[in-house]
């Protein structure tokens, strides 16, 4: 049962936090190509997009659980911990004041300048459309799917909710489109990738520790702790780069 809550749930919610910030980054592109060269191709780009990463998931997903438990623990383990410093540390400099965050409606409004530079628009399938969706969902997705394959791989029964994370991520970010035909700039996006960011460096800790064989001191209950502790350094972190900042 302990197993249930410390994986299942934080899989989910990790899953969905993240597919969310990354299907809106690329929602936001695909309004600007749909409103500038034609649905059509928006659509069918996006769509195109979907299908791929949705084969990488199926192919990939299935194939890392024949390689030793131990070695892709550590592997996914240590990459998972290098992938979500790398959003944390973005969060912390944005919640800190040191960088910008990012405006989805001032991305919006810069792609439909650029695509409004490319010549007329062609009839039926619109190429420059097709590229543009397709280009922005795949680069957006691959991280998706990289944090799928991540968690199911390293525990038996993991990929499926992992899944479904990303796919009810999905599911909302087209819901707010469909219902807004604008970019989606009410999520507050700093803070989905904070707290993505202290999730996957948790998971990723614990993984990598017990690829090398660690011992966690209450096993799976370790996972809250690191999680807890990821949160911590991450405020103490805000309020240290503030200070400089305003100094």
């Amino acid at each position: 049962m302990g197993l249930d809550w410390t994986h299942t749930g934080p899989t989910v919610l990790a899953s969905f936090l993240a597919s969310l910030v990354e299907f809106v980054e690329a929602l936001t592109i695909i309004l600007a190509v749909g409103a500038v060269r034609g649905w059509r191709g928006a659509l069918g780009g996006a769509g195109l997009a979907l299908a791929v990463l949705l084969a990488i998931i199926l192919v990939l997903g299935p194939a890392l659980t024949r390689i030793p438990i131990g070695v892709v623990q550590l592997l996914v383990g240590a990459l998972l911990l290098l992938f979500g410093m790398r959003w944390l540390r973005k969060a912390i400099l944005r919640a800190a004041g040191v960088i910008a965050l990012h405006d989805e409606d001032a991305a919006y409004e810069k792609q439909r300048a650029a695509l409004g530079r490319i010549g007329g628009v062609a009839a039926g399938w619109d190429r420059v459309a097709v590229a543009a969706s397709f280009k922005i969902t795949m680069l957006e997705g691959i991280e998706v799917v990289f944090i799928v394959i991540a968690f199911g791989a390293t525990r038996p029964g993991l990929l499926l909710p992992a899944g479904v994370g990303a796919a009810a991520a999905l599911a909302v970010v087209v819901a707010l489109g469909l219902a807004l035909h604008r970019p989606v700039a009410m999520i507050p996006e700093n803070t989905l990738k904070f707290a993505v960011g202290v999730l996957l460096s948790a998971f990723g800790a614990f993984w990598a520790g017990e690829g090398i064989g660690l011992d966690w001191p209450a096993g799976d209950l370790a996972i809250p702790v690191l999680i807890a502790a990821f949160l911590l350094a991450a405020l103490g972190a805000v309020r240290l780069c503030r200070h400089r900042r305003e100094a």
